[in-house]
């Protein structure tokens, strides 16, 4: 996680650590806008991956300091909704490119075709998206939120309580497992990624107290996380091919590789969700409150 801020057992804070890593949040958003060295595409991309971090700090820490939490995680997900379009011209390139990896019934004229009528639909989506009044829009949001986060009191929240929100939003991912992966909606499997990213986001602030454990545990849900959003990508595509959509005279050439990758993504989805959601909630607070206990003796042993 680089550089970011996150908890330390030699932290004389908990809550002003939290807030320094949701003030980094805002920073890291507000600069993929404010960027003028970044294309739209990529700011749209930046700030969308900035949000999902701040709304999944915004939910782990909505119960320590109350509903204006809620409500600026709802604000997020709207400006982050509403810049949706060109992300989705993304996604199906994104789609586009995986399935190349099979035999398509294409030929690469007709792929370099697909891919150009991709990409205008995306610089369509830039340019009534990612706007000045949009810019403006976002830069009060960053605002509001800022003021928020240096309001909050923080000064009695504990590791504990951090700890139990951790294992909360683990929970919450664990109980979207399907039973049958095979037979899960679309519905269902785009409900677990967005809660394997709120807790990728969540559980990396305490790498510091284990790096090498916590960097496994990042790593393999990140890739939980690109697989269900391969398959994600994978229905973007799939729904640019329907009747009077822009790639309808494509569908019955893409349909076949589309399901067949989607298959191959669930079935790597599963094997990477049974390792990583093993271990059982209460069990996973005791880990992390055993690191943090951990970490405060060496701090306090180095310290005398």
């Amino acid at each position: 996680m680089d550089d970011r801020p996150a908890l330390t057992s030699d932290a004389t804070s908990v809550g002003e650590a939290m807030r320094a890593v949701l003030r980094d949040c805002l920073s890291e958003a507000r600069a993929a806008i404010e960027d003028a060295g970044k294309s739209d595409a990529q700011a749209v991309h930046d700030f969308r991956r900035a949000m999902k971090r701040w709304r999944a700090l915004l939910r782990l820490i909505e119960p320590l300091v109350g509903t204006e939490a809620r409500r600026l995680r709802d604000h997020g997900r709207d400006c982050a909704h509403a810049l949706s379009g060109a992300r989705d011209g993304q996604s199906a390139l994104d789609a586009l490119a995986d399935i190349e990896k099979d035999e398509l019934a294409l030929s690469q004229r007709s792929i370099a075709g697909l891919r150009k009528r991709i990409e205008d639909i995306r610089c369509a989506a830039e340019a009534t998206t990612l706007n000045a009044d949009m810019r403006l829009a976002l830069g009060r949001m960053f605002d509001e939120a800022e003021s928020a986060v240096g309001a909050w009191p923080f000064a009695g929240v504990s590791f504990d309580s951090v700890a139990g929100a951790l294992a909360r939003g683990y929970r919450g991912a664990r109980m979207l497992i399907p039973a049958d992966w095979t037979g899960a909606s679309a519905e269902a499997l785009h409900e677990l990624r967005k809660r394997v990213v709120i807790h990728r986001y969540q559980i990396e602030i305490i790498e510091p107290l284990w790096p090498r454990f916590v960097k496994m545990w990042t790593g393999e849900a990140q890739r939980l996380r690109e697989r269900l959003g391969k398959h994600q990508d994978l229905l973007v595509l799939a729904s640019l091919t329907g009747p009077h959509q822009p790639l309808a005279r494509w569908r019955s050439r893409l349909s076949p590789a589309i399901v067949q990758r989607r298959a191959a993504h669930v079935a790597a989805a599963q094997r990477l969700a049974a390792r990583l959601f093993l271990e059982r909630p209460k069990a996973l607070h005791q880990r992390l409150l055993g690191m943090w206990e951990v970490g405060r003796g060496e701090g306090m042993r180095a310290a005398e």
